[in-house]
């Protein structure tokens, strides 16, 4: 079973969307594995981004991630990344489906209410970033059988 990060960013957590956003994951047959609601701080922010620490918009990146809470969450699937990736929609909002979280409520790439992680390996040192082992349940659902083939 696949491991993924979502963190719903200030602007989400302002605009009063954890609710959907959960909710849209969790109709999607995603199990969550782990939510917290927390503030990050800036030397985790600048670790979090540091793939884009040469990039012009780094600084206001880390700037807005720590500018109020936001909630992380670990998501599992078979192939969890890009079941996320689908449902977030384009890190644009104005190149994301409708449907997805971004093209449906999103409209503004700086202001684009989600981050989930982009492979395998970025989730992994993602979710170690913000969680400890020891945070993360690994449970049955009742409905699994109808969501996930033997």
């Amino acid at each position: 079973m696949e491991r993924t990060l979502v963190l719903v960013k200030p602007d989400g957590v302002q605009r009063g969307l954890i609710g959907e956003i959960v909710s849209r994951l969790e109709r999607r047959g995603l199990k969550l594995a782990g939510m917290k609601l927390m503030r990050l701080d800036q030397p985790a922010a600048r670790q979090h981004y540091g793939e884009h620490v040469d990039r012009p918009f780094f600084a206001g990146l880390v700037e807005f991630i720590t500018s109020g809470p936001l909630v992380a969450m670990v998501w599992e699937a078979d192939s969890a990344v890009e079941i996320v990736r689908n449902t977030i929609g384009a890190t644009d909002p104005g190149n994301s489906a409708p449907g997805t979280i971004r093209g449906d409520l999103a409209v503004n790439i700086g202001r684009n209410l989600v981050h989930g992680s982009d492979g395998v390996e970025s989730a992994q040192r993602e979710i170690n970033l913000f969680f400890r082992p020891e945070e993360l349940l690994d449970y049955s659902r009742s409905n699994d059988p109808w969501i996930i083939e033997p």
